[in-house]
């Protein structure tokens, strides 16, 4: 068994989600990211997860586990709050340009001081409501693992869709939030996600606007 700290936890788990991108680099990243999530979580709670080995496993390795899924090169996160998934994806893909949206303005400050101390220039924290977002340019995908229910979420999030796939992160099977979806909604399908370390459900829910 490795040693139960967070630098040996993600680079096992990092090799169990399928060798992601491994580099030092961005594993150094990685950790600087929770370092920096610790300690503004002192003063501004941006997470009810403190001990650092657990946040490897649900943060950082949670939010990773949805990037085989994640198509084109921009990606909303809705509702990031401290940037999840949102920037470890950025992290883990330098190619993906993420908006990280947020509509508290201590989270987005935190967020800006991220992007800062970790030189993630493709990564772009923004402080609005979803549902009011109005972005320049389109995205391939909006993500959110934030949102309490499916049909809500594609509310909130329809007059972004147009070509982008939404992607929502749960836990459990969300059978009677995929029942009360509205007919405008297509569910393309449910993912099964495996979380190294962590002996509890998660699915991916891949959703799609209809014309």
């Amino acid at each position: 068994m490795p040693e139960q700290n967070p630098a040996t936890l993600l680079r096992a788990g990092l090799e169990e989600l399928g060798g992601l991108n491994t580099d030092p680099l961005s594993t150094r990243k990685l950790l600087d990211y929770l370092a920096l999530l610790g300690r503004w979580n002192r003063a501004y709670n941006l997470t009810a997860v403190r001990d650092p080995v657990e946040m490897v496993t649900r943060h950082l390795l949670d939010s990773l586990s949805v990037l085989p899924w994640v198509p084109g090169k921009r990606l909303l996160d809705a509702g990031t709050g401290a940037g999840l998934p949102g920037v470890p994806l950025a992290i883990a893909r330098p190619d993906l340009d993420v908006t990280l949206l947020d509509s508290s303005g201590k989270k987005v400050r935190f967020l800006n001081h991220v992007r800062r101390e970790l030189g993630l220039e493709n990564a772009h924290p923004v402080q609005a409501r979803l549902e009011e977002y109005e972005p320049p340019d389109g995205f391939d995908a909006i993500v959110s693992r934030a949102f309490a229910g499916l049909a809500r979420y594609a509310a909130a999030a329809r007059h972004l869709a147009g070509a982008a796939l939404l992607l929502a992160m749960k836990g459990r099977y969300p059978a009677n939030e995929l029942a009360e979806l509205p007919g405008w909604v297509r569910v393309q399908s449910v993912e099964k996600l495996s979380i190294p370390g962590l002996q509890e459900d998660r699915h991916l829910v891949i959703m799609s606007v209809n014309p």
